[in-house]
């Protein structure tokens, strides 16, 4: 406990799934938490739940696709806590493993403006912040998709979350602000339900599945939170550029 203590942290997509997991243990550990989503009800939920065990929680509704909500997440946190010292790009889009061929435009673009673009932004406008105090941690949600074994847009948008992941890191490693990712293998969340899988495209998703073992242990909201933990907390302090896979070695097949 108290491993967060003091510090001010936003996370994206913190109304279900990793990003609620986590927002929950921030709060447990001593963080002042502004998630933002898309779903006031679901926010007030979750804020409704934190605040009950007693955590400090802002929700802001906010559409992390577009620059001006990523802006305005970052300015309504610096409003309120006059810092920034955690920022983690939970909010993603589902894959349905749609490959090269099938997949449209449209869906490319939705995919990459939220998997990968929200990333850019939100990392370029807390990092304005973060450059004026020399600190913080950023820790970005990859996937093990970054290896190729997904649709073609998400596999691209996560392979680029591992770049910038890098890249920033690069630029700040001389600093105290560091830059790491986590990246889940199957979690069970709303965006993987079973209703979801109704949109994937089955028989590109097996030919995905030939190269890892889907047989090995399923990893839980709670076990990426512990990990996303680890790269926003002070015990990390040394680590920056790292990609941590969270997946029971199931990519390493």
């Amino acid at each position: 406990m108290g491993r967060l203590e003091n510090k001010i942290a936003i996370v994206t997509g913190g109304n279900s799934g990793i990003g609620r997991a986590t927002a929950k243990l921030f709060c447990r550990e001593g963080a002042k938490v502004v998630i933002s989503c898309r779903r006031e009800a679901e926010n007030k939920k979750v804020v409704n739940e934190i605040t009950a065990e007693g955590g400090e929680i802002m929700a802001i509704q906010a559409d992390v696709s577009k620059k001006e909500d990523c802006k305005k997440v970052i300015q309504e946190t610096i409003k309120k806590y006059g810092r920034i010292d955690i920022l983690v790009n939970s909010a993603g889009i589902a894959d349905r493993h749609i490959p090269i061929d099938l997949c449209t435009d449209d869906w490319y673009d939705e995919v990459v403006k939220i998997d990968q673009y929200s990333v850019y932004y939100l990392c370029k406008y807390v990092l304005e912040h973060m450059a004026k105090v020399g600190q913080g941690s950023i820790v970005n949600i990859s996937s093990i998709g970054s290896q190729g074994v997904a649709g073609i847009s998400y596999s691209a948008a996560k392979a680029a979350v591992n770049s910038m992941t890098k890249n920033i890191a690069l630029l700040y490693a001389r600093t105290g602000i560091r830059c790491n990712a986590v990246a889940p293998g199957p979690t069970p969340t709303p965006l993987n339900a079973p209703e979801a899988f109704k949109l994937f495209n089955m028989e590109f998703a097996a030919e995905c599945a030939k190269h890892i073992d889907l047989t090995l242990p399923t990893a839980q909201a709670e076990d990426q939170a512990e990990a996303i933990l680890y790269f926003a907390s002070d015990v990390s302090k040394a680590v920056t550029g790292q990609i941590l896979y969270v997946d029971h070695g199931t990519s390493l097949y």
